[in-house]
């Protein structure tokens, strides 16, 4: 359970404010669009890259370390933050 909180919470600070959500209420401000068709299309995407990111994790951890996997998920997080900074 406890690993289930944690990936919880993390994913959904980290999704807050970015730009799927951001996306998504541009989709919803059309008054044209059915809410739900927004909600159930954002819902499945998010599930199926998730889906794509267990498995991808699973794969990898066969092949290398789980401190090299950490190592690289932070060098990429630092480089994508220092990117949106920098960047125009």
């Amino acid at each position: 359970m406890k690993i289930f909180i944690l990936a919880f919470v993390t994913i959904f600070l980290a999704e807050l404010g970015d730009k799927t959500q951001i996306a998504t209420l541009l989709f919803a401000a059309d008054k044209e669009h059915n809410k739900w068709m927004i909600f159930l299309g954002a819902v499945l995407a998010l599930v199926l890259t998730t889906a794509i990111g267990v498995l991808l994790g699973a794969v990898l951890s066969n092949y290398v370390g789980e401190k090299t996997l950490k190592l690289i998920g932070g060098v990429g997080f630092l480089v994508v933050g220092l990117w949106t900074l920098f960047s125009k």
